[in-house]
């Protein structure tokens, strides 16, 4: 019998590749397609399927989009258990997880499964969220930021009228919207990690750094505003927002960004956020305190051996 590969380098949480200074680098996704009219993946009811988790804020980012546009009737998702091991994200019908599902197309045990099915010969990270094309069998795009562009704009023909006329990625604001994107994700969305897995000092003090003072800066930009760009609902709330919620339930106390919570020390942001959690349901109920505290606290555990999960913050976000 032929040995299997072993695959723990692309799945295993512990296996994080660190630079040489100490410093988290994450790796770019692979699966880059787009579903568009007149190309290999066209828009289609039915034909495509998510792979999720609910604590990964990338994933997040899709499960926002998804709900906000009126897509849940024509993309089925399917949620992993929060569980990350060597073997990466694993499906309920390994670990039943409340709130997980088995994987209803072809009963994967992990989410490594599906990669390996597209591609035999992947060799990069088995990461979340995944979008599954069941005419092919294959992996269309695991990158979240093209996810929802993807979910903002492709299905419209199959939507009602007043959710095809929802745009959160606006022309005239794109460029401003493609600005803040760049340093969010760097200094905030990606800068949690790299001060979180950061295995020298220097290397954390010079991320926790960079997170706060993208904080202050968005605090300024969110000063007297409802949203970040030109007053209206865009991509770049939906980005921000899976980092933010996770701020001070998380990252605070894992990740060690302990300068300042979201709620004691932005009150714009701290509101920004509130407003988006109490008033829009699909930042509400595709949030999961329990799924986002566990896979931090008890999967990550080689930054928490114990694998205790913290009770507070109480509650996990302030009622408006």
């Amino acid at each position: 019998m032929t040995a299997q590969k072993d695959t723990t380098e692309q799945s295993d949480p512990a296996k994080f590749k660190l630079e040489a200074d100490g410093s988290f680098k994450r790796v770019d996704t692979v699966f880059r397609d787009f579903i568009e009219k007149g190309g290999r993946f066209e828009p289609q009811a039915d034909r495509y399927h998510l792979y999720v988790s609910l604590a990964c804020p990338w994933a997040h980012r899709t499960l926002i989009a998804r709900k906000l546009k009126g897509l849940e009737d024509i993309i089925p998702v399917t949620i992993v258990s929060p569980m990350l091991g060597p073997q990466g994200w694993p499906f309920a019908s390994v670990d039943p997880f409340p709130g997980a599902d088995v994987d209803p197309l072809y009963n994967s045990e992990h989410i490594k499964d599906l990669y390996l099915k597209a591609d035999p010969e992947y060799s990069a990270r088995f990461s979340v969220p995944v979008l599954w094309d069941k005419q092919n069998h294959t992996v269309v795009n695991n990158e979240s930021s093209e996810i929802i562009r993807i979910f903002n704009s492709a299905f419209n023909d199959l939507l009602p009228p007043e959710k095809a006329a929802l745009d959160f990625y606006p022309t005239d604001l794109r460029s401003e919207i493609d600005a803040i994107n760049e340093w969010v994700y760097s200094d905030i969305n990606n800068g949690v990690y790299r001060a979180g897995v950061a295995n020298t000092q220097s290397a954390y003090e010079k991320a926790v750094h960079e997170v706060f003072a993208a904080l202050d800066k968005v605090e300024a930009i969110l000063t007297g505003k409802d949203y970040l760009v030109g007053d209206q609902l865009t991509e770049a709330d939906v980005r921000l927002y899976v980092t933010a919620i996770r701020f001070d339930p998380v990252y605070v106390g894992l990740f060690k960004c302990n300068i300042r919570t979201i709620r004691d020390g932005y009150p714009a942001i701290h509101k920004w956020l509130q407003k988006l959690y109490w008033n829009n349901d699909a930042f509400k109920a595709t949030t999961d305190f329990e799924h986002i505290k566990t896979h931090y606290y008890a999967a990550l555990s080689f930054i928490n051996p114990t694998k205790i999960v913290p009770v507070g913050p109480v509650p996990h976000i302030i009622p408006l």
